[in-house]
């Protein structure tokens, strides 16, 4: 699979308030060889610099096993913090409890809305 075919099929980068932003396509399936190259472009675009990310996993329709142990690995590379959106508070409550006992090495903390990620990435920067 192509790069191009990563940034056009499955997911968008791009720069809000120096907060880098991705958002999957509707139905993006979250593959070994999907999370690979979308981990690369991710690092490509932080050029060598650490970032503050917002990450929109509601249009993700399912991630393998392979896909996050791969992201667990290889994936916390130029990141200051880490901000995931989903679609519901059920969701949210699952991620945040998962986190309690995994301890990410960065800030990471899941929204379901992008005003409250961006304003707890935002807090974070000015610190």
């Amino acid at each position: 699979m192509s790069e191009n075919y990563i940034m056009e099929k499955c997911i968008e980068f791009w720069f809000d308030k120096d907060i880098l932003m991705s958002k999957f396509k509707k139905n993006t399936e979250l593959n070994l060889v999907n999370i690979k190259e979308i981990i690369r472009q991710r690092e490509e675009i932080s050029g060598g610099q650490k970032q503050y990310w917002l990450y929109d996993l509601r249009n993700a329709t399912n991630m393998s096993k392979e896909a996050r142990d791969y992201a667990d690995q290889y994936g916390q590379d130029f990141l200051h913090a880490v901000a995931v959106l989903v679609n519901s508070h059920v969701t949210k409550f699952i991620f945040n409890s998962y986190l309690k006992f995994k301890k990410p090495i960065m800030p990471f903390h899941v929204f379901t809305t992008t005003e409250k990620a961006m304003s707890w990435l935002l807090e974070l920067k000015e610190r």
